[in-house]
């Protein structure tokens, strides 16, 4: 099993103090097991965590007047291989599980109300399910640039197909509107991924078929491995890996570093 450790550091300056909600820890899962990590925070405030109706782990703070600082690491151990399962079927919607349901419906991010046309074009000799996801993940790779950069701010599947480029979250929103309008559940994933250039957080899209959560990335030209999922929701709005409440921008910096690592912690 391959081990993996991820760091990120944020460093803020705030000319106020500043509630601030934060998604920077991974959590153990059937795909990744959180063997080690730490959460250093400067100057050390108080910090509450739970967990939002996602289940991501979220940590709620105020920063204090002045320079501020998080800085994150995970030692985790993942998956030898993405799991992928060709000729998986689609599960109809009456089978669904209840949690699943949310990630059928458009959502700020991902109008899947407008792609219907598009998709079913897409995937019209397709087989139901996992290959239709596949088929819509192809095209997405071939018909948008990804280009590292090219939007500060998250744009919706409408914007990004418009423009016809954009950030692994923007390819990532078009994937999940796209398959939400044929009747597939999906969902936005933002992590870790090891040898990611530029380095930085990434973002892919996972969809339900057969049964399971399946993860897809148009940004990479194969589905490799090395990734360290920290959290999900149904698009960006919900998996921001901070949330700050008042005026201004106060984040200065931000540094991500992923290392595969030769022995386990």
């Amino acid at each position: 099993m391959p081990w993996i450790k991820a760091t990120c550091k944020l460093d803020f300056y705030l000319e106020t103090s500043t509630p601030l909600v934060l998604m920077l820890r991974p959590r153990s899962t059937a795909d990744q097991w959180v063997a080690r990590e730490s959460y250093t925070l400067k100057p050390h405030v108080p910090v509450t965590e739970f967990s939002d109706i996602y289940g991501n782990l979220c940590q709620r703070l105020i920063a204090p007047v002045g320079h501020f600082s998080i800085a994150t690491s995970a030692e985790v151990m993942t998956a030898d291989d993405v799991a992928a399962a060709p000729g998986a079927p689609l599960v109809e919607i009456q089978k669904l599980p209840e949690q699943v349901l949310v990630y059928l419906l458009p959502s700020r991010y991902c109008e899947s109300d407008r792609f219907g046309e598009l998709a079913w074009g897409l995937v019209a000799d397709v087989q139901p399910g996992y290959d239709q996801v596949a088929c819509i993940d192809v095209w997405i790779r071939n018909a948008i640039r990804y280009t590292p950069g090219s939007s500060n701010v998250p744009i919706s599947a409408s914007e990004v197909n418009a423009r016809g480029e954009g950030v692994c979250r923007d390819l990532a929103h078009l994937g999940i509107a796209l398959c939400r309008s044929i009747c597939i559940p999906a969902r936005l994933v933002v992590g870790y991924l090891f040898g990611l250039q530029p380095m930085d957080l990434h973002a892919w899209f996972e969809a339900y078929v057969g049964g399971r959560w399946y993860a897809f990335d148009p940004t990479q030209n194969e589905l490799c491995n090395g990734r360290i999922a920290i959290a999900y929701g149904r698009d960006a709005a919900d998996v921001s890996i901070f949330h700050q409440f008042g005026a201004g921008d106060v984040l200065n910096n931000m540094e991500v570093r992923v290392e595969w690592l030769r022995d386990a912690p």
